[in-house]
């Protein structure tokens, strides 16, 4: 953001400051410390506002170093070393100036690069292993990187010793063909990659002059990664500076803002650079930025507000509408009115049932005055047949039961009337996952072993399980670490190994089967290490299970733990999909950190009170509809009419089947 774009709001502004850590971190001033020729370190200049919050000025400010010889700090606020000893950085705009110590040693000596660490980030920041160009599988016109540089060890192997070595020369470093390409002075399919004056491409320049070192394997490795700020209140069409830090395995830490991969997760929101500058359009909302560092990610949130005074509010009916009311008043979003008593009914007993209200349900409702006349109407739905069969029509697909065959029929009716009664008499939903997961025997016997029949094998079955009851894609990790999480193939496997016991034969019938545990250990192969992983809940260390054990009720034990961060979520996510026409994360199926849920308060307000309830799913469906959020119109007014993410009106949707 330039300095005339906030030069008319300059009288909000009280104070500067200059830091590079958190704003509320009693050391966020410290001097800084720059060792060696290669420590960076980004700073952040941020203005103190009367109302007390803060604004990024880190590009608007002017610098001073002096002495003038000790560092250098570019336009955009990277710190860079010159000479040892120590200076004095200082930020000043509108009369107000912030300054910082600086202490620069050992700037002569000169450390070899490590190629993991720090030459991997380039091709990645630079889309090079990305999985349109040389990352996808066979690589790109005979030259292959790993996906998102997940295999370091396989891209050192391709780029320096492949092809006779001709893409380095470590003579004459400039004229290697992968600077040549890179840069665009030679033909290359990915266009211009990296500039020639940048830091990146001298990095390269350095490595290869250096002999191309891939490093020790004593050589410190990234465990996390970091960001400042993690989240800010910020205003349309205004700009963020980020910081981004990364620690290692010796307990050292390297500022990686200009080596990091950013990516918002809406783009009609905002924007990122290369340089970790946030842009914000003109629309409200919240927005997530992913940082990507090697495997490690971190996530930045911003929320913009609209800025309207919110006088008015809905009566407030339980938590949801605390939680929802309150972050409108947050974003300045004033809400629709609750509807009216006819689309009320329309609404809920759609939802909830799955078809109209007849003619005769319409004219009773409407003739009453009691005021707890619509609490009442959802809990005559929810006792209704209606309900049971509608969720169990959802259920059913879901859970993939379908007829491939006509022998498959017998076993499709079963499963969907053991879905349809467990709803019926509101089965608590962690036995009715258990029972699904942990099936065995004969579909006349047990019928959720239907669902054996069209997860054929245990990549299958561990997919869908994460998916389905976790909210979690773990189809990326069976090859290579997620790119947008932190499961790696470790985590895959390990899920893998629960169902690895899983055994058949024939059933009573043509073309059904037996499902039933085979003894001995529960394991799966890597495929990519060949080693042999025991079963792990995600995140968790593996379980010590004996030859006897059915490794599928381990895992539905720690599925179905209340304290357990996905199976609730998961579930209360889909349901407020159902009925609101948009999750909380979406997709409703894809939590992770870096696709953070709009109200993040709210979702584990509502995991935290199904758990509570002991996963009682009619309670869950009566909380929501209860809500005076859910009963909002779907009108909007003069304010909420973009909101896609606050739930300040009701959502329309298209009917059912």
């Amino acid at each position: 953001m330039s300095l005339s774009a906030v030069e008319d709001q300059s009288t909000d502004i009280v104070g500067l400051r200059i830091h590079y850590k958190e704003l509320n971190a009693p050391d966020a001033s410290e001097g800084l410390y720059l060792k060696g020729s290669d420590a960076r370190q980004q700073i952040l200049v941020s203005a103190k506002l009367v109302s007390g919050g803060w604004r990024d000025l880190t590009r608007s400010v002017v610098f001073r170093v002096e002495p003038e010889n000790r560092v250098r700090v570019d336009a955009g606020g990277m710190v860079v070393p010159v000479t040892n000893g120590e200076a004095r950085i200082s930020a000043s705009a509108f009369g107000m100036e912030a300054a910082i110590q600086v202490t620069v040693d050992d700037v002569e000596s000169v450390m070899p690069v490590n190629f993991a660490n720090q030459i991997v980030p380039v091709f990645t920041k630079a889309g090079c292993n990305s999985g349109g160009c040389h990352g996808k599988s066979g690589g790109q016109n005979g030259f292959r990187l790993s996906l998102l540089g997940f295999e370091p060890t396989e891209d050192y192997e391709h780029l320096v010793k492949e092809a006779r070595g001709r893409r380095l020369f470590p003579a004459a470093p400039e004229n290697s063909l992968l600077l040549l390409k890179a840069v665009g002075n030679l033909p290359h399919g990915g266009g211009k990659r990296i500039e020639s004056t940048s830091d990146d491409y001298w990095l390269l320049v350095r490595w290869i002059r250096q002999g191309m070192p891939y490093g020790k394997a004593s050589d410190p490795t990234v465990v996390s990664i970091d960001v400042v700020p993690k989240e800010r209140t910020m205003s349309m069409e205004t700009a963020q500076q980020l910081v981004v830090t990364a620690f290692y395995s010796d307990g050292s830490r390297e500022d990686v803002t200009r080596s990091a991969l950013y990516e918002p997760n809406d783009k009609e929101m905002a924007e990122v650079d290369s340089q970790g500058q946030v842009g914000l359009f003109s629309q409200p909302g919240d927005v997530a930025v992913m940082v990507r560092y090697q495997a490690k990610v971190a996530v930045f949130r911003a929320t913009v507000p609209l800025g309207a005074e919110v006088v008015e509010l809905p009566p407030v009916r339980n938590f949801i509408d605390e939680l929802v009311f309150g972050k409108l008043k947050t974003v300045g979003m004033p809400p629709s009115p609750v509807c009216d008593d006819e689309t009320f009914l329309r609404r809920v007993t759609l939802d909830v049932t799955g078809r109209l209200p007849t003619p005769e349900e319409v004219t009773e409702f409407l003739a009453q005055s009691d005021p707890s006349r619509r609490d009442r109407c959802i809990d005559r739905l929810l006792q209704d047949g209606g309900y049971a069969d509608f969720f169990a029509n959802k259920w059913s697909a879901l859970l993939r039961n379908k007829r491939t065959s006509d022998t498959h029929a017998r076993g499709t009716f079963a499963f969907y009337s053991w879905i349809r009664d467990g709803l019926y008499d509101n089965k608590p939903f962690d036995q009715f996952a258990r029972e699904i997961v942990a099936a065995s025997g004969q579909i006349d016997q047990n019928p959720p072993v239907a669902w054996y029949r069209q997860t054929r094998d245990s990549t299958a079955q561990l997919e869908d399980t994460a998916q389905l009851f976790l909210g979690t894609r773990l189809k990326c990790a069976q090859c290579h670490h997620h790119p947008y999480e932190r499961w790696s193939q470790q985590d895959y496997y390990g899920f893998a190994a629960f169902f690895s016991r899983v055994g058949r034969k024939g059933g009573i019938e043509p073309g059904e089967e037996m499902i039933f545990h085979k003894r001995g250990v529960a394991e799966a192969v890597n495929i990519k290490t060949r080693s042999k992983v025991r079963p792990a809940g995600l995140g968790g260390a593996p379980f010590q299970l004996s030859p006897d054990d059915d490794p599928r009720r381990a895992l539905t034990d720690w599925m179905s733990d209340p304290e357990n961060p996905f199976f609730a979520p998961a579930l209360v996510n889909r349901y407020w999909k159902h009925f609101f026409n948009r999750g909380l994360v979406e997709p409703e199926d894809d939590m992770r950190e870096t696709n953070p849920a709009t109200n993040p308060d709210l979702l584990k307000a509502l995991a935290r009170h199904f758990a509570e309830s002991g996963f009682d799913l009619k309670d869950l469906v009566r909380t929501i509809c209860r809500s005076s959020t859910y009963q909002l119109s779907a009108i909007p007014n003069e304010y909420n009419d973009v909101d896609r993410q606050n739930f300040s009106r009701y959502y329309p949707k298209r009917l059912t089947a």
